[in-house]
């Protein structure tokens, strides 16, 4: 029964995997942006849900009612503003812009918030747990799961079935085209940025729930995301899930093993997989 529960909690700690990486898996499959400064995004979200707690009185996932909207804001400008203008054939721009841009959000967080540990309450909901058979079920994992699954499914009905996920794809595939047909490519990675960051908002308010955190922590979140959509595929959402499960299980069972292989296990399965299948378990099929 230990071995079904590690596999059980590590399936749900791949929901919150599979929504820090969900954000990068839009952004590669929208417009072949490596976003660099991802985790640190995660990190800001998680600040900004902290400060409307504390100065509003909120439960944090009531703040998300503000978060959400002020991150996919800052996304907008930031790729209406600065982002746009390295995209083009060369890789190394944008990878450097936003590298800028992690070390500028790790600098500011911690000038206002200060390097200590920071954690946002919850309540209740932080112990609540529900048996399952011989398994206790933590209410903010199973949340936190069904969270992402609902984000997943929204952005695959989003990019197949509404004119905003067609004019995603469009541009995806041929951007000269595009611009021909009328749709303005600058507005549309906005949107798609502003959507990528709305989702990490989720992400982090969610993290910041489930366990402390500073302004140091992003390059691990930005792993933990690039190791999921790389499993999943690049640019496929549900194997962005996917992706995050099989992290999340491979952590939980090397953490039962021996708890200093939590981490090691899954950089070696992320591995092993990458070694087996360059383009991920599902790479993306062009609808």
């Amino acid at each position: 029964m230990d071995w079904v529960n590690a596999v059980v909690q590590g399936t749900l700690l791949g929901g919150l995997y599979a929504l820090f990486a969900a954000g990068l898996s839009l952004i590669f499959g929208v417009m072949r942006l490596v976003n660099i400064a991802h985790g640190d995004f995660i990190v800001l979200g998680a600040y900004l849900g902290l400060s409307v707690t504390t100065l509003l009185g909120l439960h944090p996932l009531v703040a998300l009612l503000l978060v959400v909207p002020a991150m996919a804001l800052i996304g907008y400008v930031l790729q209406r503003g600065i982002l746009n203008q390295t995209l083009g054939k060369d890789i190394l721009p944008p990878l450097l812009v936003t590298f800028g841009l992690s070390v500028i959000i790790q600098n500011g967080l911690l000038e206002v918030y200060s390097a200590d540990p920071q954690k946002m309450n919850a309540g209740a909901l932080e112990t609540a747990s529900v048996p399952l058979g011989g398994l206790s079920l933590g209410v903010l994992p199973v949340l936190t799961f069904g969270i992402a699954v609902a984000v997943i499914a929204s952005l695959q009905w989003m990019f197949y079935s509404t004119a905003l996920g067609r004019a995603f794809r469009a541009t995806s595939d041929n951007q000269e085209i595009a611009q021909l047909m009328g749709l303005n490519r600058r507005h549309i990675f906005g949107l798609a940025m502003a959507l990528a960051l709305g989702v990490t908002a989720i992400a982090g308010i969610l993290l910041g729930i489930r366990t402390s955190f500073d302004p140091s922590i992003g390059g691990g979140r930005l792993i933990f995301g690039f190791e999921a959509v790389i499993i999943g595929g690049l640019g496929n959402l549900w194997g962005t899930l996917i992706g995050g499960v099989i992290l999340g299980v491979a952590q939980t069972i090397g953490a039962k093993i021996d708890p200093g292989w939590q981490l090691l296990a899954g950089h070696i399965v992320f591995l092993a997989i990458l070694a087996v299948r360059p383009n991920g378990l599902f790479p993306r099929i062009n609808e």
